[in-house]
């Protein structure tokens, strides 16, 4: 026997709400080892469309400033940028979401 319940379908709400995913930052920090050739080089060999130009300005950052953004983006390749870097030895900051 069955009683008399109506069935409700759930409604879909008027509007959906997308959020983008958050872009992570890479830093480098300065410290006392590394060579401003070997940090600029190491930007150049191991981020996309690094011109020679951005990492010398970018290294020097590094230097003066004690720290640069070097990229930003989806979380999966700011992983592989970060541990790229600091397999070469540069001083990384941990991956901060933007």
């Amino acid at each position: 026997m069955v009683l008399g319940s109506a069935i409700v379908t759930p409604t879909k709400s008027e509007q959906t709400v997308r959020k983008p995913y958050p872009h992570y930052k890479v830093i480098v920090l300065d410290d006392d080892f590394n060579t401003f050739d070997h940090v600029a080089s190491c930007l150049m060999r191991h981020i996309p469309k690094m011109t020679e130009e951005l990492a010398w300005n970018l290294t020097n950052q590094v230097h003066f400033q004690g720290q640069a953004m070097v990229w930003a983006g989806p979380l999966e390749q700011a992983e592989l940028y970060h541990q790229q870097l600091r397999r070469e030895g540069l001083t990384m900051a941990p991956l901060e979401a933007s």
